[in-house]
């Protein structure tokens, strides 16, 4: 089954020369030498967290296969729900899905293949243009998580690892989240801080952690802590801030402000 674009000419271009000039404009940087094993993006409009999508991306070094993990904002669906099949379509783009790989993703406990989940999800879509123009033709897997719980998000995210080790595969994950919404510049970039301490200490624990006991509006932190539980079960090692900036950088208005993170995991 395809995916069919939800959000083109509205967070982003809705047609090719737009959205191509639009991407290339933001991908401003060199690659690091170190493989990337993970890599976290904002999915807002472009206007707004694509300058840090774009210097994140940029000095990424990915696989040519990609596992996509994002949050499940609508509610719908299984709690880890894999898109089995097909292509996702963006305005002159489509991105197949790697059917084998989800396949086997979906052998594991907690993983279920489900549609419903990402129909009328953004988070992922909103970011494949970036990875079209950085990777070219890309193999991937998205995920949309909705789980909650610490104990099953580590099992899951650990399993997952054993999976790609099994399979002998070179992938990078890419996780995709905003960090605080609708709180003031000050206040986002204070308990921001908190969550990407946690992530540069590759500490997936302590992010859950920390995100619930402050109430930290970081909409993918689920997606990112399994991803962050992978990771490390692949060899992770060192974590950098790509980039950090808020909405209010674009609007001008710093009041009510919503947050963007981009961090390479190698």
């Amino acid at each position: 089954m395809d995916r069919q674009p939800l959000v083109a000419g509205q967070f982003y271009p809705g047609n090719k020369k737009d959205l191509l000039s639009a991407v290339s404009g933001y991908l401003q940087g060199e690659a690091m030498e170190e493989r990337t094993i993970l890599t976290m993006l904002p999915h807002a409009g472009y206007v707004f967290s694509g300058s840090t999508a774009g210097k994140t991306l940029a000095r990424a070094n990915l696989a040519e296969k990609l596992i996509l993990l994002g949050p499940n904002h609508t509610g719908k669906g299984e709690s880890i729900s894999v898109w089995p099949d097909g292509n996702w379509i963006v305005p002159g783009f489509e991105f197949p899905v790697d059917s084998s790989l989800a396949s086997s993703i979906t052998e594991i406990n907690g993983f279920s293949s489900d549609y419903q989940a990402h129909i009328q999800e953004h988070s992922l879509e909103v970011i494949l243009p970036f990875l079209s123009v950085r990777k070219g033709n890309v193999s991937m897997v998205p995920i949309a998580v909705s789980e909650s719980r610490l104990s099953v998000l580590a099992e899951a995210g650990k399993n997952l690892a054993q999976v790609i080790k099994r399979l002998n595969l070179n992938v990078s994950l890419i996780i995709s989240s905003d960090m605080s919404h609708y709180i003031s510049h000050e206040q986002a970039q204070k308990i921001d801080a908190l969550a990407i301490e946690q992530v540069l200490d590759l500490n997936p624990e302590g992010l859950y952690k920390v995100v619930m006991e402050n109430k930290i509006s970081m909409c993918g932190v689920l997606p990112m802590v399994l991803g962050m539980y992978c990771a490390l079960d692949l060899g992770a090692r060192k974590a950098k801030l790509a980039d950090y900036s808020t909405s209010g950088e674009v609007n001008r208005d710093f009041s009510q402000v919503v947050g963007y993170a981009g961090v390479i995991i190698s």
